[in-house]
């Protein structure tokens, strides 16, 4: 029988005056610069959902992947304010039709007896993932994929007695040739 689990990555449906948005941000990579592009969403009262920060190809410059949600009116101002600041090089908004979006499931559960490490691998199988770590009563699987995806592992595996979740958020790279 499931168990409905609330944790920290369990999605709440937006309100109506509210969406889910993915911006890129591609700035220098130099201390201040996060907290100069946050205080931009906090002063339009957007939430930052998820936020993906790693180095580039040049070490010189890092990509910043946010997931937010507000009200959709603000958001061009808010892309023009973070592309006018002074370590931003460009800021885009991506959708699921014009970029590919993924994240990253970590999720640690307890299987103590063959038939749940049985049912678990076969859940942890339909949805691509892998065991990263087995001990004799729990496990760790890796699940990648769109949020939706990502959400329908944490239903099925809900199943188990799960002890911790985390997510990376969202990665985001646009399709083609165009700049992300």
């Amino acid at each position: 029988m499931a168990k409905t689990i609330v944790t920290t990555d369990t999605p709440v449906s937006p309100s109506p005056d509210e969406v889910l948005h993915t911006l890129s941000v591609y700035v220098n990579n130099k201390a201040g610069v996060l907290m100069r592009i946050c205080q931009v969403f906090a002063r339009r009262g957007y939430n930052i959902e998820s936020l993906v920060v790693s180095q580039g190809r040049d070490s010189h410059f890092s990509r910043m992947t946010i997931g937010l949600k507000g009200a959709p009116e603000g958001l061009e101002q808010i892309i023009k304010q973070v592309s006018k600041l002074i370590d931003v090089i460009h800021c885009y908004e991506h959708t699921a039709a014009d970029a590919v979006v993924k994240e990253m499931l970590l999720i640690k559960f307890i299987a103590a007896d063959a038939q749940q490490r049985t049912d678990a691998l076969q859940i942890i199988e339909h949805f691509n993932g892998k065991t990263v770590d087995l001990t004799p009563r729990s496990m760790v699987a890796m699940i990648t994929g769109d949020s939706p995806k990502v959400d329908a592992a944490v239903g099925m595996l809900s199943q188990f007695d799960i002890i911790e979740t985390v997510r990376t958020g969202k990665v985001v790279m646009a399709r083609g040739e165009q700049p992300t």
